[in-house]
């Protein structure tokens, strides 16, 4: 008798334990954090490549409400947003991307180096003033997720 007494004893422990447990991890779920993405454009030939991956990305999450999108751009696709130049689909995507909160960052380095001003861009960049290397792995280390397309 004393031996069933210790094995319901350790059983109903055990029993508790795990309940709590089950308890505990239904009480303290809290909806997915919402997660941060940083986009890396350099390639010019990509441009409309990693254009389409964004609204694509907005369209798999339900809206730039479920994500929070940045697109560092540097290098020679730089050139695809010189306002002069710049496709009437993609300046009208940008303007977009803008409204729905998507942070466009123009490396600072490569705007001296195509010798182009912020005003001559299409609007909504800002300057990564200490380049668009520097800038990408800042976000990274504010928990931004790293794609390159």
């Amino acid at each position: 008798m004393h031996r069933r007494s210790i094995l319901w004893g350790v059983a109903s422990a055990v029993s508790a334990v795990a309940g709590s447990r089950a308890r505990a991890a239904t009480e303290t779920t809290s909806p997915p954090a919402k997660l941060k993405v940083v986009y890396h454009l350099s390639d010019l030939e990509k441009v409309n490549f990693v254009v389409g991956n964004i609204q694509n990305h907005f369209d798999g999450v339900g809206g730039p409400e479920n994500v929070t999108i940045a697109l560092v751009v540097h290098g020679p696709a730089l050139r695809a947003f010189h306002s002069a130049s710049a496709a009437p689909d993609l300046s009208r995507r940008v303007q977009q991307f803008s409204g729905d909160g998507v942070e466009l960052a123009a490396c600072g380095n490569t705007m001296k180096s195509q010798n182009v001003s912020l005003k001559e861009l299409l609007p909504g960049f800002v300057v990564a003033d200490k380049g668009g290397v520097v800038r990408l792995a800042e976000l990274q280390s504010q928990g931004y997720l790293y794609l390159r397309p």
